[in-house]
C-alpha cells in the first residue's frame, strides 16, 4: 500500500507577483487604540499582484481565532523586520535588526482584520513618524485551495510590496513546511578543520562542542572588555598595559598618621580605662555594702565580706531581695548593754538577735556564725 504525503501549505510573503507558491500583500502602517492592523479581514489580494499562485487570500473570525490560539502558545514575540531581511539574511549575510515586536498574546480580531500590540524600536518609530516607511508586509502560510490564512509568522516594514523571488523558498524553510522547489542552501565557506584547531578542540569535535567553544570565546571577550573598562584602560590595551593599570589603581596612598596613635599610647590608655572602671566598680560596691549594713539588709561583716567577693551584680540581687531590719539599724538601749545580755564570749543570742533570725528565717547558729560576739 502506498502512502500519500499531504502537500505542504504555501507561504505568503506580502510582496510582488512571482511563480513560487507564495503570495504578496502590503498594508499601510496604522494604529488604532494602541494596536496595529496586521492582516485585513475578508478576501484580500496584493495591490501589485500575487508573488505566487493566483490568490486571493481570506481571513474570517474563525480563522483569526485559530491564529490567535497558535500565537498564544508562542514563547517569543512575533518580530517585525525591515524589508524581509529576516528571510534574506541567509542569502546576503547581513544582519536582520528588528523594527518592532508584536506581543503574541495581544492579537485581537476586529471587523476589519487581525490586530496586535506592536512595540516599535526607537529607530523604526522615528522612521514611521518621518514617513520614511509606510507599509507592513505579513508573512503567513495559507491553504492553497481556499486561500485561508493559517498563521502569522512575522512581518516586515517596507515601502515596496515587491521582494526578491528567493524569499519564497526561505520563508517556507523557516516555517518547516518545505517548498515546491527548495533553493539549495548556501555553501558553508568556513574551514571547519581550521576553526576546530583555533578553538583548541579535538579533530572530531561536534557542532555542539564548536558552538559551546564559540560562546565561551565571546563571553571571555566580553569579560576582557569589561575588565579594561573598569581599569580605565583603552579598548585595544594589551594584557601588560591592563596589568599596569591595575597596579596603578591598587597603589595605596601614604597613611594619614594624624588618624593614628603609637601602640604604647593606645595600650596605656586602655589600661587606664580598665583601672578606672575597676575603681568605679569597687566604689559602687562599697557604697552598696555600707547602705546594706546601715539598713539591716546585710546582717553583719561576714555577710558583707562574702558579698564583696561576689561582685556588684550579686550584691544588688541580695539587697533587692533582703528585707530592711529596723532592729539592726539602732539598739533599743541607745548603745547600752541591755539587761540580760549575754556575757563576754557567750554564743547565745539576745532576744533582739533572735527576733532578727525569725524575721530573716535563718537559724541562730547561722546568724552567730555570720555575726560572732565581739571581744571585749
Amino acid at each position: 500500500m502506498k502512502t500519500r504525503t499531504a502537500a505542504p501549505h504555501p507561504i505568503a510573503v506580502c510582496a510582488a507577483s512571482h511563480t513560487a507558491p507564495i503570495a504578496a500583500l502590503a498594508l499601510r502602517v496604522s494604529r488604532d487604540d494602541g494596536k496595529t492592523r496586521l492582516i485585513p479581514a475578508g478576501e484580500f489580494n496584493a495591490p501589485r499582484g500575487a508573488m505566487t499562485g493566483s490568490g486571493p487570500w481570506q481571513l474570517d473570525a474563525t480563522g483569526a481565532q485559530a491564529i490567535i490560539a497558535l500565537a498564544a502558545a508562542r514563547s517569543t514575540d512575533i518580530p517585525i523586520d525591515y524589508e524581509h531581511q529576516t528571510l534574506m539574511a541567509e542569502r546576503n549575510g547581513l544582519p536582520a535588526p528588528a523594527a518592532g515586536w508584536i506581543d503574541p498574546r495581544s492579537l485581537e480580531w476586529r471587523a476589519d482584520g487581525l490586530y496586535g500590540q506592536v512595540a516599535w524600536t526607537a529607530a523604526a518609530s522615528a522612521a514611521i513618524d518621518a514617513d520614511s516607511y509606510r507599509y507592513l508586509s505579513p508573512v503567513f502560510p495559507y491553504d492553497a485551495e481556499t486561500g485561508a490564512v493559517l498563521d502569522l509568522l512575522h512581518v516586515a516594514l517596507t515601502n515596496t510590496p515587491a521582494i526578491d523571488t528567493a524569499i519564497t523558498e526561505l520563508a517556507a524553510a523557516r516555517a518547516g513546511r518545505g517548498a515546491s522547489e527548495a533553493t539549495p542552501p548556501k555553501e558553508n565557506t568556513v574551514d571547519r578543520e581550521k576553526l576546530i584547531a583555533k578553538l583548541g578542540l579535538a579533530a572530531e569535535a561536534t557542532d555542539e562542542q564548536i558552538d559551546t567553544a564559540l560562546a565561551a570565546l565571546k563571553a571571555s571577550a566580553a569579560d576582557a572588555a569589561a575588565f579594561r573598562t573598569a581599569l580605565g584602560a583603552k579598548d585595544d590595551a594589551k594584557p601588560a598595559e591592563a596589568v599596569a593599570a591595575l597596579k596603578a589603581s591598587s597603589a595605596t596612598a601614604p597613611a594619614d598618621m594624624s588618624q593614628y596613635v603609637p601602640k604604647d599610647v593606645y595600650e596605656e590608655t586602655t589600661q587606664q580605662l580598665a583601672a578606672l572602671k575597676a575603681n568605679s566598680n569597687t566604689a559602687e560596691l562599697d557604697a552598696l555594702i555600707k547602705e546594706g549594713l546601715e539598713d539591716g539588709r546585710i546582717p553583719g561583716k561576714k555577710t558583707a565580706d562574702w558579698l564583696r567577693t561576689q561582685g556588684i551584680a550579686a550584691c544588688k540581687a541580695h539587697l533587692d531581695g533582703a528585707p530592711s531590719i529596723a532592729a539592726l539599724k539602732t539598739t533599743q538601749t541607745q548603745g547600752k548593754a541591755p539587761e540580760g545580755a549575754e556575757t563576754k564570749g557567750d554564743d547565745k543570742l539576745t532576744e533582739t538577735e533572735l527576733a532578727v533570725c525569725k524575721g530573716m528565717d535563718i537559724s541562730p547558729e547561722a546568724y552567730r556564725k555570720a555575726n560572732p560576739v565581739p571581744a571585749a
